[in-house]
């Protein structure tokens, strides 16, 4: 079981805790506080945080480690999240019930086309959101024509975002409190992808999951190496390799299998990689 669920999971997955999602006011105000000033200052941020990880990456590994960890442990405190598969989205979706269509600030930075494939999740009512949440915070966002979507709207587009191998994730806002389900890959600028897997800072667990390879069933067709956002997945001449202690759970490689040799186990159960998180 990862850090995140041991403290905040009571004894399940961290972002299946209703008490994650419901807060009292005052931790509330500091949430949306933070989501407004995280929007605000999203691109001073962003080009703060890649020309010091730039700088990092030239600084001999011994003397770069503590600064890595120092780092992450500043977005434990606010910022962290970690890789679902579909079904644990509809889980989560479950549970909250309030589902906002929001703009992907990774995406708009990136210069990529954003298709909304983010979603802002709450126990609090849409309306409370939208208006006091964000619009009523000076310097906050115009949110009047954000879309809210029912569970039903919001399942179909994580099932869009799964067709097109994107990877779902959720996020805190100010930790443990979960704020979002995003919806992303490298190729569209995902900037916690970019600082995991790039600068080799983590921002992320690895999910719940780990991905299964039934040799015996693969067709060989490497589908699936295209498909995994980690890398975790390769094609040989053997057919396709499968690393493990490489993969993050996500489990967008099952969508690519058409022969069906893909599959998800528990990570605690298996012992190759039930520390590795």
């Amino acid at each position: 079981m990862c850090e995140f669920c041991a403290r905040h999971g009571d004894g399940a997955a961290w972002y299946l805790n209703a008490e994650n999602y419901a807060v009292d006011l005052t931790a509330d105000l500091q949430r949306r506080g933070y989501v407004v000033t995280f929007l605000a200052d999203f691109a001073e941020r962003r080009a703060r945080a890649i020309r010091g990880l730039e700088l990092l990456r030239l600084v001999p590994a011994p003397l770069a480690a503590p600064v890595r960890r120092r780092v992450t442990e500043a977005l434990q405190r606010d910022h962290f999240g970690q890789p679902v598969t579909i079904e644990e989205c509809a889980e989560v979706l479950g549970i909250t019930s309030s589902i906002v269509n929001l703009p992907c600030p990774c995406r708009r930075f990136a210069g990529r086309p954003d298709e909304g494939y983010c979603l802002a999740i709450t126990t609090r009512p849409a309306d409370d959101v939208l208006g006091e949440g964000m619009r009523d915070w000076e310097g906050g966002p115009d949110t009047r024509g954000l879309q809210r979507l029912s569970r039903e709207e919001a399942l179909g587009l994580v099932e869009r975002a799964e067709e097109r191998r994107l990877m779902h994730s959720v996020w805190t806002f100010k930790t443990p409190f979960i704020g979002a389900i995003c919806n992303c890959d490298l190729a569209s600028g995902c900037m916690a992808m970019r600082i995991q897997l790039r600068y080799r800072t983590r921002i992320m667990w690895r999910g719940e999951h780990v991905a299964r390879l039934d040799r015996e069933a693969c067709a060989g067709c490497g589908e699936c190496a295209s498909a995994c956002p980690f890398g975790a997945l390769s094609r040989t001449r053997e057919g396709v390799s499968l690393e493990a202690r490489a993969c993050y759970g996500c489990g967008v490689c099952r969508r690519a299998c058409s022969a069906g040799a893909l599959s998800l186990a528990r990570r605690a159960e298996v012992a190759e990689v039930a520390s590795v998180w």
